[in-house]
């Protein structure tokens, strides 16, 4: 699908990568004690913090670190006491999983210049010793839109966030130009419920382990005819998803893992997940330090370089249509090209 139809889509998240000072690093090949800062979602979310902490273990079986560990936080407080406590004991490298970590973190690294930190969904800086891995998520949401709009039988979807922060509205603002894309294209007038990417506004759950909200929500869409559900809060797309296998009325599509990888009892209600290549960051980011080469240069994961995707649900194989395939793979590779711009 050549085109060069340029769609405008704010990509608050990774706008500001650029290299910086080089932070204090081990000599290379040395082991690292790395020690891992939860977002309030939990270790078992079936999302962001499940996800990332994969990177982590899996940097340990490489032996890019002797020992790993994690923090769970119960609130935003516990963001700045567990920073601490793995300052105090001694780890090499503190990841933060998360944006809000955002403002902990930073006054952590810059106190502890002696101390790589690495954050998930945040830039880079300001302390020398802070990296960032971030990820151009709308590329992918881009590509589940489409196809959301493509397979929808009522001629409307619907998307809902956690909160209304970078990282959760990339996703929302790549879905609803991805939806625009498909209505231009093929002269169509699919309706996007529970976000507006102009005006930023939609429907937010207020936090990413709100279940009573993710289920009113799941419910309300479906009540106004809503036949696919993008949520974008966590573990809180199992909640839709469970809704979507008792009322049969809609449709989910999974973020940032896959549904098979972290939620496969919901397949059957899953055609696509987008993903972010959650674990490959922070693997990533740990082999740097192991290699002696740590900068706060922020880690991207994009299209092209494999960092974001979407991977359709082998049960679901034949059940989304083979032309609509062929055509996601042509604009996957159009948007990784640049000939179909997303910024």
């Amino acid at each position: 699908m050549k085109n060069t139809y340029k769609v405008v889509v704010a990509i608050a998240a990774a706008s500001l990568i650029t290299s910086l000072a080089v932070a204090p690093a081990n000599a290379a090949g040395t082991k690292q004690k790395v020690c891992v800062a939860l977002d309030t979602a939990g270790i078992n979310d079936k999302s962001f913090n499940q996800t990332s902490y994969e990177g982590a273990k899996a940097a340990k079986a490489a032996g890019y670190a002797s020992t790993i560990e994690y923090l769970p936080a119960k609130s935003t407080a516990d963001f700045v006491p567990n920073i601490q406590k793995f300052v105090d004991k001694k780890c090499t490298m503190i990841i933060g999983i998360g944006y809000l970590l955002g403002d902990a973190m930073k006054a952590a690294a810059t106190k502890n210049p002696g101390i790589k930190f690495a954050i998930v969904d945040q830039p880079s800086g300001p302390a020398s010793n802070l990296k960032g891995i971030e990820y151009a998520t709308d590329e992918s949401a881009f590509l589940v839109g489409y196809l959301a709009a493509a397979m929808t039988k009522t001629g409307k979807v619907a998307t809902y966030g956690g909160v209304n922060i970078p990282p959760v509205t990339i996703w929302m603002d790549g879905y609803a130009y991805g939806i625009k894309y498909y209505n231009q294209v093929n002269d169509k007038n699919v309706t996007l419920l529970g976000w507006d990417p102009k005006t930023q506004t939609g429907k937010m759950l207020g936090g990413f382990e709100a279940t009573a909200e993710a289920l009113a929500a799941s419910i309300a869409f479906e009540q106004q005819g809503a036949d696919f559900i993008f949520g974008v809060s966590g573990g809180m797309q199992a909640v839709t998803a469970a809704n979507s296998i008792k009322t049969k009325k809609s449709s989910v599509i999974w973020v940032d893992a896959t549904v098979m990888g972290t939620g496969p009892q919901y397949a059957s209600v899953t055609p696509v997940s987008a993903t972010k290549g959650l674990k490959e960051g922070v693997l990533a980011t740990i082999k740097e330090g192991f290699d002696g080469k740590f900068t706060n240069k922020a880690y991207l994961g994009t299209l092209k370089n494999k960092g974001v995707g979407y991977v359709i649900t082998p049960s679901w194989s034949k059940k989304v249509p083979a032309k609509l395939q062929a055509e996601l793979k042509d604009l996957a590779a159009d948007v990784g090209a640049g000939i179909i711009t997303i910024k």
